[in-house]
């Protein structure tokens, strides 16, 4: 008897599937496991995952990791993603700064234009438009008496700026209605003595001209060429209730840009080059015409330039392999909004700018893999074979599903790669490897709102929202209302929450529940309808995807809770057969590769 163990490392999950081999009985499967992959996939750095895997299968059936005869790997390729864009995080706006930040107190309305004076200057002030600033050490019943003294003197005060939240207290206690903005964390940054406009709207609407790059030059009287410079700020500003604008003296502030740059794609045959700035429908349209790709480059000095030899180095430094004989397969782009932080803001504000996402393939040799093994023997004492391409086992795995039959085809739908593959009537695979997946998802929900955090976009990603509507009831996403007999806690109340498992978790951000939905769905669309519509294209005999009969999902993300819909939805009107997997009638559309590795091992005996 033998004891062999298919071990599929994926760029999110290592899998194992562990079988007892009897020359009489045959091929009995006798457990499966998924662990976190450790490192970048198909690096020695998965060692650890892959041992954790094993003792984490072993345990389940009472013998040990050395008890296994033999380990049977994949051929991992890493995935890597990135944005590049024109980015304005380091674009420096021309002699202006601003305050846009939104509080959720600001006082009185309207707008108002003037010079900016400490409020302790007001006396002195004769026969000119002034805004003040309060700081935090001036309570606002001080404050709402000074300005009210200074306006019976004559003083022509516009509006107001302040530290603390007090932007409602000082406006219901002035004889004059006037835009004041709180909240302002850093208000001794503001240079005083430079002309400013503060704008605060109704309740329940928005800024106008603040938010309009030519209200911002008619109130300081731009040229055309720095009417140009300011429409990063009012970008900024659309949709805000408030807002202030300071023009900084002349060379206080410079602008630098860190262009988007252009990708050449070079083929067997031909190389074509793209700028990023003409969008991803132009980019994979290039692609499609060199295909297959031979490695993909960056214009140097750039940022999409930049990101690629980071892929490129990045590898080299795990694989221990050359830079130039790190070669980019296969590449998706997407277009995004990304919020980008505004320099000169003084409360953190950011403008939403055009991005493009990418996602590369790196295609290293076959010696990773086999440092893997090899050092995988060298530990367990345990022979190490590479048993073949993901794909091609992810079909054999497939084909345990019950009612499934060749010809089949099959999408692998995991963390870093969308691969496919199909096994015709002869049993010959043909197959494909695609960047993007589930990480790409992630990274795009991540940078889309501004989050920060790849484990909440990860959430983001797996659970379903609802809004808190009251203490005893919660409105999901697909609009019906959900009840409860005893009340929710007070702090998820008017709350965004997702639905984890049985536990409701608030949402830090002030994203609506319709936006947060929109921009998930948007990326898993964008993702894996565009990387299963261009697989299947490629390993159909035809290029035709309508002569493909039937498709069975695979991976991690099939089990998504709205992936698969979106992908049958979209293959039916083909007329193509789509559902989930069942591996071995028991794992879902998990454990697919790892079960195929030891079928193709009995089967090639």
């Amino acid at each position: 008897m033998k004891v062999i163990a298919g071990v599929d490392i994926g760029n999110s999950t290592t899998e194992t599937a562990l079988v007892r081999l009897n020359e009489e009985a045959g091929c009995n499967f006798i457990a499966s496991s998924i662990v976190q992959t450790t490192g970048i996939k198909g690096t020695v750095e998965n060692i650890p995952g892959i041992i954790t895997a094993l003792k984490d299968v072993t345990k389940k059936t009472g013998i040990s990791v050395k008890d296994i005869d033999l380990i049977l790997l994949n051929e991992a390729t890493p995935v890597i993603g990135d944005v590049a864009m024109e980015t304005i995080t380091e674009t420096i706006i021309t002699e202006s700064t601003m305050i846009g930040h939104n509080p959720s107190t600001p006082g009185g309305e309207g707008l108002g234009t003037g010079k900016i004076i400490d409020i302790t200057d007001l006396d002195s002030c004769k026969d000119e438009k002034v805004i003040c600033l309060i700081p935090k050490e001036v309570d606002f019943e001080t404050a709402a008496g000074m300005i009210n003294k200074a306006l019976e003197k004559g003083v022509d005060v516009q509006g107001a700026v302040v530290q603390k939240d007090d932007g409602v207290l000082i406006s219901n206690r002035i004889a004059k209605n006037m835009p004041i903005v709180d909240e302002v964390s850093e208000i001794h940054k503001i240079p005083k003595g430079m002309p400013a406009a503060v704008e605060v709207a109704q309740q329940g609407k928005t800024i106008k001209t603040l938010s309009n790059p030519y209200g911002i030059a008619i109130v300081f009287g731009l040229s055309s060429e720095e009417t140009k410079m300011i429409v990063p700020i009012a970008r900024a500003l659309i949709g805000n209730r408030s807002a202030v604008v300071i023009k900084t003296p002349k060379g206080d502030i410079k602008e630098r840009k860190i262009p988007a740059g252009s990708l050449t794609i070079s083929g067997e045959k031909n190389s074509l080059t793209v700028d990023i700035q003409e969008g991803s429908a132009k980019i994979m349209e290039t692609a499609e015409k060199v295909w297959p790709i031979a490695d993909v480059t960056g214009e140097s000095g750039t940022n999409v330039g930049g990101m690629l030899e980071r892929v490129r180095l990045l590898m080299s430094e795990v694989t221990s392999q050359e830079i130039s004989s790190i070669k980019i397969q296969d590449i998706l782009a997407i277009d995004t909004m990304l919020p980008q932080k505004v320099r000169g803001a003084l409360a953190g504000e950011f403008s939403m700018e055009n991005g493009v996402a990418l996602a590369a393939m790196v295609k290293t040799s076959r010696l990773p893999m086999e440092q893997i093994a090899r050092k995988l023997k060298d530990e367990l004492g345990i022979e190490v074979h590479i048993q073949g391409v993901e794909a091609n086992m992810a079909v054999l795995g497939a084909l345990t599903t019950p009612g499934s039959d060749i010809p089949i085809a099959i999408i692998d739908m995991g963390g870093g790669s969308t691969d496919a593959a199909l096994m015709n009537k002869e049993r010959k695979i043909t197959s494909i490897h695609l960047a993007g997946a589930g990480d790409m998802v992630t990274m795009l929900i991540n940078s889309e709102l501004g989050l920060d955090d790849i484990k909440l976009a990860e959430d983001i990603k797996r659970y379903p929202l609802a809004k808190v509507e009251t203490l005893y009831s919660i409105r999901l996403e697909d609009g019906s209302v959900k009840f409860f007999d005893r009340p929710l806690e007070p702090e998820l109340f008017a709350r965004v929450v997702l639905l984890k498992e049985d536990v409701m978790v608030p949402l830090p951000t002030d994203h609506s529940m319709e936006k947060i939905r929109n921009v998930r769905r948007r990326a898993k669309r964008e993702v894996f309808v565009t990387n299963v519509l261009r697989a299947l294209s490629k390993i159909s005999p035809t290029n035709n995807i309508r002569h493909i009969p039937f498709v069975v999902m695979v991976g991690g993300s099939a089990l998504d809770f709205e992936i698969p819909d979106m992908i049958s939805d979209s293959l039916a009107r083909y007329g193509i057969v789509c559902g989930r997997a069942n591996i071995r009638g028991k794992e879902g559309p998990r454990n697919a590769v790892a079960t195929g590795l030891v079928l193709s091992y009995i089967s090639g005996r």
